[in-house]
């Protein structure tokens, strides 16, 4: 078995966004106007390290803006490293483009040399080392009345198929937007976690072999979260625009004996411009814009409290997402009735029989 030892760098969901391109919306998370700066800074400390590629998992831009994808793409193909992109359901939100947007098939002709090749279709395999290869994967469709969905359509599951026959020998890193593994608690069906499951993971998850695809890459949840799963781990890393604002140094390793390792180190962007303390700052705006989502979580099942019920403890909740978002955290909440404390304290970060754990930012990860 050959030795392996990869330095690599991740991104996860950068919204980039120009200037004349953002818009205001009095409910988002996302602080769109840093995108830029941030993404300049972490590609400043990237071009200093001896990197040997860099992953965007997805949601490259804010919403599919074609002046964003051409100033993103251009940017990443300056960089003295490799880079590659798979497309997120902010990137390719419309199943046709117009003047500002483009449509999904569109999306490979602006990443070029990402990835993707001339002609190429909206997924790829690229050798990233000798025993090593990367399957990017496009997880974005549309229904019949054009709502977009997470989805892989069959005759991409059958291309990977023949892809993993064909490298049957290598290593294979899989990088696609949505969610296989769930982060959360229920994730694959409750109302507002399954969104960001891929909705057929399972069939996807029953071709692969954890033996040859030991580590997964995904975006679109916008939390610092390592899962494990029968033998799989996935590697899902929090956005550039929201709070923490991280990204990861990844070192992937294998002995001639067999032995796999993931080393994890998840800086964050501390300030900007205009942000001089981003970590308070932006806290603070997740905070500041939590309400309505923690309403919904706390109405829905399995909890179904009604608004009136639910509003005592939103005080208590304030920073509930942004500790989930942050990775790492024990969660309690002592004074909360028990159904409502032992559903929230499980978004801590604990292991499946329930222990604490710490592998969502900085760890060193034994592999299948």
């Amino acid at each position: 078995m050959p030795a392996i030892d990869l330095n690599f760098a991740i991104i996860g969901d950068p919204h980039v966004g120009l200037p004349h391109t953002l818009h205001e919306h009095p409910h988002r998370f996302h602080l769109i106007e840093v995108s830029i700066p941030a993404l300049e800074q972490i590609l400043e400390h990237l071009i200093e390290l001896n990197l040997d590629f860099l992953l965007l998992p997805g949601d490259l831009t804010q919403h599919g803006e074609r002046a964003n994808h051409r100033w993103l793409a251009d940017r990443l193909r300056s960089l003295p490293f490799p880079v590659y992109v798979v497309p997120g359901n902010h990137d390719v939100p419309y199943p046709q483009g117009d003047v500002d947007r483009i449509g999904i098939a569109e999306f490979p002709d602006y990443y070029q040399g990402l990835g993707y090749t001339a002609g190429s279709p909206l997924y790829y395999s690229q050798p990233l080392a000798p025993g090593v290869r990367l399957v990017g994967m496009n997880s974005n469709t549309f229904d019949g009345a054009g709502k977009q969905l997470g989805y892989v359509h069959p005759e991409q599951i059958q291309w990977l198929v023949t892809e993993l026959d064909r490298y049957r020998d290598e290593v294979i890193f899989l990088m696609i937007h949505h969610n296989l593994i769930e982060h959360l608690p229920d994730q694959s069906t409750h109302p507002l976690g399954q969104r960001y499951m891929l909705s057929n993971a399972q069939t996807l998850l029953q071709h692969l072999n954890p033996q040859q695809v030991p580590v997964i890459f995904t975006g679109h949840l916008h939390v610092q979260d390592v899962a494990r799963w029968h033998g799989f781990c996935e590697v899902t890393t929090g956005s550039l625009v929201s709070y923490p604002h991280p990204y990861r140094l990844c070192r992937f390793q294998q002995t001639t004996e067999g032995k796999r390792s993931l080393q994890i180190q998840s800086p964050r962007v501390r300030s900007v411009p205009g942000w001089d303390d981003l970590q308070t700052q932006s806290r603070e705006w997740m905070g500041n814009h939590s309400e309505r989502f923690m309403i919904r979580l706390l109405t829905h099942p399995p909890l179904c409290f009604s608004d009136q019920a639910a509003r005592p403890f939103l005080s208590d909740l304030r920073y509930l997402w942004a500790n989930v978002a942050d990775g790492d955290h024990q969660l309690s909440f002592p004074n909360f009735p028990p159904p409502l404390r032992q559903y929230l304290e499980g978004f801590s970060a604990i292991d499946p029989d329930g222990n604490p754990t710490t592998i969502d930012n900085d760890a060193e990860i034994e592999l299948t």
